[in-house]
């Protein structure tokens, strides 16, 4: 391989520009999260990023609408080992999260394992090799030039598209024939002048929520197509003042501490948006009424369209500060009547008199999210015996083992899967838990193949079945199956197939460790012996040479787990820090 060190430890290079130990699928903060583990914790650097577009990010470099943000805090909304002192506001936007995601991309050197421009159009597992091969098509031009469309073979796939990928156009009769400019929100357009423009928006969930109150003030008009309301509830933001940025700089257990408490607050939230008789899911309804009426006062004919019927947690609960005052802005009208249809100059409405009424628009942005349930569209995935990812998870819709691998996919891992979306808090707390599990899946087949064998790991079909069926149990008397509402938490079926049916603590837990007699085993000497009558081997029989019935991860723990004594050691040195602060700020005036 042109390198004196040991496989798999060696770079994927120009020789073996098609074969890799580690194949990821995106290059956003689940995907960087796996390949730092894999240097971190496999000490593995045969690995390949294939990522579609020009840049790391993910969904903060897709995503670039006006007021695009996270509605988690800042403190929160980073990685446990790359805890960001420097956030400038209580809430990021995405140029700040982009930002911070580039800086750890270049800390960790990722930019060599990364592709650009690669889109994979789908991946096959080889029953005979044991490896998958994975089809991709270059988009870049110049690289293109070199080999527009070629494959990787690989001993582990990981998916990490994510659930927020695909954008979802609506089924709008009429919708091509606009004549004006259309766009969708994860593809905005900033070349476009919407300066003066009678504007449309369809959709008013959290996307909208963030667009509406950027471009109304230099809009012409605009009109808010809204089908069901949302709960809304107080964002607080606010800048982070350069004093407060050196204490979290400069004193972690502050850092720690107020992260340990966001992640107990969040988690307290849980409650809210997962069962509508809690105490919590009430404070949230008189909290939206109350800052509804505070922000908007005296428009009880505005209330009665904005105030939901449903459970809170049915639907994404918005948090923003300014949403209410911009649907009552007198340039906004907020339109609940049925679009009937998109016409050349507008949008066609029913006027609730039993006629139609158009509104005319020059811009018309489509804030309707993604293709949630139809996780890893467009790739088509196959795994043994050449079945298909769709002739798997059938109609009932997607499956997963603690939504990370699926039974007759071996050696293959999905971040953000099925049933692990949150309504309260950090995806990033989700994505660490998943990036060890995996990473010790990976461990175990490339340690096989060291000793000159190889294996395929796969759950056990009955095994995820059980896990499924449990969570669903759980699901089905949550808010998020509330009849009331139509959310992107469910497929066509009814079926909750995005969220997690738990506290974040609870899924760090079960990820904790590795069962491997969750796990069967295809190929292998061992395995080929012990299943010489066709039946798949226990991976606890395999896995590690002489195989082994757990391996424990361990978890981070986020929670307030610094005591309230280390804070106090930490706390001694804020004055001496603060008189150094004090010294600096006075420097820079003198020099000044």
């Amino acid at each position: 391989m042109g390198a004196s060190q040991p496989w798999p430890q060696v770079p994927v290079g120009n020789k073996d520009h098609t074969q890799a130990a580690v194949v990821i699928i995106g290059a956003g903060i689940s995907g960087m999260c796996m390949a730092i583990d894999l240097i971190k914790r496999n000490q593995c650097h045969n690995f390949i990023i294939l990522e579609k577009s020009s840049g790391f990010g993910g969904t903060w470099n897709d995503n670039k609408y006006p007021g695009c943000c996270c509605d988690v805090w800042s403190m929160l909304y980073s990685y446990s080992f790359e805890q960001n002192p420097d956030w400038t506001r209580e809430y990021p936007g995405q140029e700040e999260i982009l930002d911070y995601l580039r800086t750890v991309a270049h800390k960790y050197e990722l930019y060599k394992y990364i592709r650009f421009n690669t889109s994979v159009e789908g991946a096959n597992w080889d029953d005979e090799s044991l490896r998958w091969k994975v089809d991709v098509r270059v988009t870049g031009g110049k690289d293109a030039e070199y080999h527009p469309e070629y494959s990787i073979e690989c001993d582990f796939l990981v998916s990490a598209v994510g659930q927020l990928n695909q954008p979802k156009y609506p089924e709008i009769e009429g919708l091509e024939t606009f004549r004006g400019k259309l766009m969708h929100s994860a593809r905005w357009d900033w070349s476009y002048q919407s300066e003066g423009k009678k504007i449309g928006v369809i959709g008013n969930g959290a996307t909208a929520a963030q667009i509406i109150p950027e471009i109304l003030p230099t809009s012409q008009s605009l009109t808010t197509y809204q089908r069901t309301p949302n709960w809304v509830i107080p964002r607080a933001d606010g800048p982070v003042s350069s004093f407060r940025r050196f204490l979290l700089r400069y004193i972690p257990p502050i850092r720690w501490r107020i992260r340990g408490l966001m992640m107990d607050f969040r988690e307290t939230f849980y409650d809210a948006v997962t069962d509508k008789e809690s105490a919590a899911a009430d404070d949230i309804r008189n909290l939206c009424e109350s800052m509804m009426k505070t922000q908007i006062p005296g428009r009880p004919d505005l209330w009665e369209k904005l105030l939901p019927s449903y459970s809170p947690g049915c639907k994404r609960v918005i948090v923003t500060d300014d949403y209410y005052p911009a649907l009552a802005n007198e340039k906004n009208e907020l339109e609940t009547g049925k679009i009937v249809r998109v016409v050349e100059n507008g949008v066609e409405v029913e006027d609730g008199q039993g006629g139609t009424k158009i509104h005319e628009h020059d811009l018309l942005i489509l804030a309707t999210g993604f293709r949630t349930v139809e996780f890893l569209y467009p790739l088509k995935i196959a795994g043994t015996g050449g079945r298909s990812l769709s002739d798997l998870w059938g109609e009932s819709g997607a499956s997963a083992l603690y939504g990370t691998t699926v039974p007759s996919l071996p050696n293959f891992g999905m971040f953000y899967g099925p049933n692990t979306n949150l309504g309260h808090n950090s995806i990033i707390l989700m994505t660490e838990a998943q990036s060890r599990y995996l990473n010790s899946l990976v461990s175990a087949v490339l340690d096989a193949r060291n000793r000159g064998q190889r294996i395929g790991l796969m759950p056990k079909k009955s095994v995820t079945d059980t896990f499924n069926n449990k969570i669903q149990d759980i699901l089905n008397k949550t808010s998020f199956s509330d009849p009331g509402c139509n959310s992107w938490y469910k497929n066509k079926e009814g079926r909750i197939t995005n969220n997690w049916s738990g506290s974040v603590i609870e899924y760090q837990e079960i990820l904790s460790k590795v069962n491997w007699e969750d796990y069967e085993v295809i190929g292998g000497q061992k395995a080929a012996r012990e299943g010489s009558d066709g039946e798949r081997i226990s991976a606890s029989k395999v896995v590690f040479g002489n195989g082994k019935k757990e391996t424990r991860i361990g978890r981070v723990r986020e929670e307030t787990y610094v005591s309230n004594t280390e804070l106090l050691v930490g706390m001694a040195s804020v004055a001496a820090l603060g008189t150094l602060w004090a010294f600096r700020e006075n420097l820079k005036r003198l020099r000044s």
